[in-house]
């Protein structure tokens, strides 16, 4: 299982490599890391994936003890949708076209550029629905592959979990998004 983060940092130089160097010091790995801007152009938002060796309360106290972090929210088991990106370049004659183009249909993922003998699918979800359709395009050719990694918001206006700074700590508490 991986532990899914939303981090709302100040958008600074810098503060991309402060929390890096946080994973590199305390020797967490991160399976994905997405930064953007949100609608604020002062605020940028992390999503943070680590495998599940890490131990997610270590790491929101560790990222509140930042400077530039404001806020820090564990989405592993909130109702949260959850999506990456991928960029795929398949090898594809033309006589591999058709078969390429039923499997971006099946997957609702879409062909993007096509060039004498490669064409470029760029598919939008879920892990596991991108992990299916590399499994399936793999025997065709997979010549290159890009992913932006997890990017996760709260559903609605839900209830989420944040670790929130207290005297003795981080104490937990819910909160209205």
């Amino acid at each position: 299982m991986q532990h899914t983060m939303i981090a709302l940092v100040e958008n600074k130089p810098g503060v991309l490599n402060r929390v890096a160097s946080l994973f590199r010091r305390r020797n967490f790995n991160i399976e994905s890391l997405s930064v953007g801007q949100t609608e604020r152009s002062d605020i940028s938002r992390m999503t943070i994936v680590t495998d599940e060796r890490v131990d997610a309360r270590q790491v929101e106290a560790n990222l509140y003890k930042l400077v530039n972090v404001i806020d820090v929210q564990d989405v592993t088991n909130q109702p949260a949708i959850m999506r990456d990106l991928a960029l795929i370049k398949v090898k594809c004659p033309p006589e591999k076209r058709p078969e390429v183009a039923s499997l971006t249909d099946i997957f609702r993922a879409n062909i993007v550029d096509v060039a004498k003998n490669s064409v470029i699918v760029e598919i939008v979800g879920t892990e596991d629905k991108i992990e299916g359709l590399v499994e399936l395009l793999r025997p065709i050719g997979i010549l290159e592959m890009v992913r932006t990694g997890q990017v996760a918001m709260m559903r609605g206006t839900g209830v989420g979990i944040r670790y929130t700074p207290g005297t003795n700590g981080h104490k937990k508490e819910k909160i209205s998004l």
